[in-house]
């Protein structure tokens, strides 16, 4: 088959290794990550769009990363594939070559959206500690609007011109190697030259990485020297917080993408890249809410409120 164009629209997804010892265990700890996830990232949208307290530059933005991580986008497109391959035989793990673009399309814009995003709230860290007086200037609703467009217009533009490359390519295989659905898989398929590809992608990543690690640590470096020379006990106290909450999420997301990209280049480690991608896709959401979300003050207030409130009514 490998020397002849494959014309079923019918792939084959690799998916995990799991023995059917394990295979429940793990069906069921990925199935309570992913409603975890879902239900933190959802319960945040719900009360920051209801809460008339909640609706100001910084959550707005912070709403960007549940909306990241739930539907079409992030966790939902691919875990709920990759459970149903946990529990099907090896041979009959299939999809449709559609499915597969648009499962790959939309797990490029969560990777990529999640860069943007982190790096638009950085920038609104570093207009809140740095130019305090300025900020209700600066960070307007129609400037959040605006920086949330770019990140996911951005975003939707570059990946499209990525997956466009790949699906001009003819295919000679029907094997996805990958728990899903990527650009890198895709294109996998072809027997024709990938160079252009796997160039593209490799500019487009190290580019991304390159301007997401660059502007956060000027971005922090600057908060930081304004935390040093100032003495303000109250600056620096709400700098820690909240900087030291988005660094652990940035760092968190970082490397487990990074890692994934590299493994991809090497085809020895395939079961240590699947995890690293599984990884990327269920660890950031799940801990979103909880380091970043829970770690803002306004937001932690009305949940410890609100589960006061339903404690009292349950026990009445």
């Amino acid at each position: 088959m490998d020397n002849l164009t494959f014309t079923n629209n019918i792939l084959l997804v690799e998916g995990l290794k799991v023995t059917p010892q394990s295979a429940y265990p793990i069906f069921i700890l990925l199935l309570l990550v992913y409603v975890f996830a879902m239900g933190c990232n959802i319960g945040l949208i719900i009360l920051i769009s209801k809460d008339k307290n909640l609706h100001h530059p910084m959550h707005f933005l912070f709403c960007n990363l549940p909306v990241n991580d739930i539907p079409l986008v992030g966790t939902t497109v691919m875990l709920p594939h990759i459970l149903q391959d946990i529990l099907r035989e090896a041979s009959e793990r299939y999809m449709t070559y559609v499915e597969c673009v648009v499962q790959a399309y939309f797990v490029h814009i969560f990777a990529a959206a999640s860069h943007y995003v982190l790096m638009i709230m950085a920038f609104d860290r570093y207009v809140a500690i740095c130019n305090p007086l300025r900020y209700t200037a600066i960070m307007t609703n129609k400037m959040v609007v605006k920086l949330s467009v770019t990140a996911w217009g951005l975003s939707a533009f570059i990946v499209s011109i990525m997956l466009g490359l790949t699906i001009r390519l003819s295919r000679c295989r029907s094997k996805i190697e990958n728990p899903f659905c990527d650009n890198a898989s895709l294109f996998k398929l072809s027997c024709e030259s990938v160079v252009i590809n796997n160039v593209f992608g490799i500019i487009y990543t190290v580019i991304v990485f390159t301007f997401s690690l660059g502007s956060v640590f000027i971005t922090y470096t600057k908060i930081a020297s304004v935390c040093i020379t100032s003495k303000n006990k109250a600056l620096n106290s709400k700098a820690i917080k909240t900087c030291s909450t988005h660094i652990a999420v940035y760092i968190i997301m970082f490397v487990s993408c990074a890692t994934m990209v590299f493994l991809h280049r090497f085809p020895k480690y395939s079961e240590s890249r699947k995890l690293a991608s599984i990884m990327f896709h269920i660890v950031p959401p799940g801990l979103n809410p909880l380091v970043y979300g829970l770690q803002t003050k306004e937001i932690r207030q009305k949940f410890i409120r609100l589960w006061y409130r339903n404690k009292q009514i349950v026990s009445s």
